[in-house]
């Protein structure tokens, strides 16, 4: 008889050709529980997505509501669904007036698909500009806003009409014209490496946008929903977008995203073509009720308000010679190295001793700290050591 591990590698997809192949029982809080009761303290919850841990009773509770009630019924924007309308309710009193209009989907990918449709349909232009080591979804629309040929290549032609620049180059901006529908651009850098604006970058990307009446797309699929240490990045820097975009940590645990608009720039498609953008599993009512339980935890519980004192206590405790440099926004921290040789090393001595971190897509030099936000300081302290014996090992 076949073990899960035999039969996870003959008959599941696979993406990588090593992967982690951490057989998963179940989750409560920051941590993973493996068949024999081992506990992981989990520092990248899923890539962003477990912002409040692994079950957490107001999310499930949610959920275990819902689903005795209805689960699928229509497709998205039909009837009238309790769930969508009241989590759209609650986001948007959370946002600027001007982003009053929330389109419900299923991923963050989902999320910039639909964006990039509503900014072509309503500038009436063709050209996308995203930047350079920007990742925006792996679908082909999505796909064609990555700059790195690696990911890309295999799948060519993509979609036509994309060009790049670089983020925080001020020069870039010129770039940007009346033939351009859209910038979208990541509020933190992720998959760099953590990045964030500079020199008041995201002020000036907002004014040229404006004079050459080209929409304004913020990327928050993984900086939203406290991460950074506010409900959403771009209020630490004063500017706001035409379109919002959000997923991951928005579930607690379940899949949704969404992309966010003025009801003026949404309501193009509803006409000419009607059903101008539709999905059917976008705004399930599960997803939507989890979705809206942890909106009101992170809103109710205070929990942003310990982010910025939890950085720095990461902060302080990574130090250790091989570490190059540590990047940080928020409870999202990159702790670069030299070599993807030592990134990985390291990954597999924590693992060993009940830590689960990761890398990034377009730096793997640096290790990926995401945690659930309800870590506390002395789970910080715990996985600063096992992060520094992971380090010790690579001189052994």
């Amino acid at each position: 008889m076949p073990n899960l591990r035999q039969v996870f590698l003959s008959h599941l997809a696979q993406t990588s050709e090593f992967p982690m192949l951490l057989e998963i029982e179940r989750g409560a809080g920051i941590y993973l529980y493996d068949p024999q009761g081992k506990p992981y303290l989990d520092l990248i919850a899923g890539i962003g997505v477990s912002a409040l841990g692994h079950c957490h009773p107001a999310v499930v509770a949610a959920i275990r509501r819902q689903s005795e009630r209805y689960l699928h019924t229509m497709v998205y924007g039909e009837y009238l669904l309790s769930p969508q309308v009241n989590l759209a309710k609650a986001l948007t009193e959370l946002l600027p007036d001007s982003l009053d209009s929330v389109y419900l989907v299923n991923s963050g990918t989902e999320a910039t698909e639909g964006a990039m449709k509503l900014a072509k349909r309503y500038t009436g232009r063709a050209e996308i500009i995203s930047c350079y080591k920007a990742y925006h979804g792996s679908t082909q629309g999505a796909a064609s806003l990555m700059s790195d040929d690696y990911f890309t290549r295999p799948y060519r032609p993509l979609l036509p009409g994309i060009s790049h620049i670089d983020f925080n180059c001020d020069f870039c901006l010129h770039r940007i014209t009346d033939k351009t529908a859209a910038v979208i651009v990541e509020t933190v850098q992720a998959e760099w490496g953590i990045r964030k604006p500079i020199n008041n970058y995201l002020t000036k990307l907002r004014n040229r946008c404006t004079e050459t009446g080209t929409l304004l797309i913020f990327d928050e699929i993984q900086a939203g929903y406290g991460r950074t240490g506010s409900f959403f990045a771009f209020e630490q820097y004063g500017v706001v977008p035409d379109i919002l975009l959000l997923a991951k940590g928005m579930g607690g645990g379940m899949p949704i995203g969404a992309f966010v608009a003025n009801q003026e720039v949404m309501k193009v498609f509803s006409n000419n073509p009607l059903l101008g953008h539709i999905t059917t599993f976008g705004g399930h009512p599960v997803s939507c009720a989890a979705a809206l339980a942890t909106l009101n935890f992170i809103k109710s519980s205070g929990i942003i308000d310990s982010v910025k004192k939890k950085e720095q206590l990461f902060l302080e405790k990574l130090v250790h010679p091989e570490i190059r440099h540590v990047r940080s926004a928020g409870l999202w921290l990159a702790v670069e190295l030299d070599s993807f040789e030592k990134v990985q090393k390291v990954i597999k001595l924590c693992l060993e001793k009940g830590l689960i971190t990761d890398w990034f897509l377009f730096n793997d030099r640096s290790i990926r700290i995401a945690p659930p936000l309800i870590i506390t300081e002395a789970e910080i302290e715990k996985a600063c050591v096992i992060l520094l014996e992971g380090l010790d090992g690579l001189v052994d």
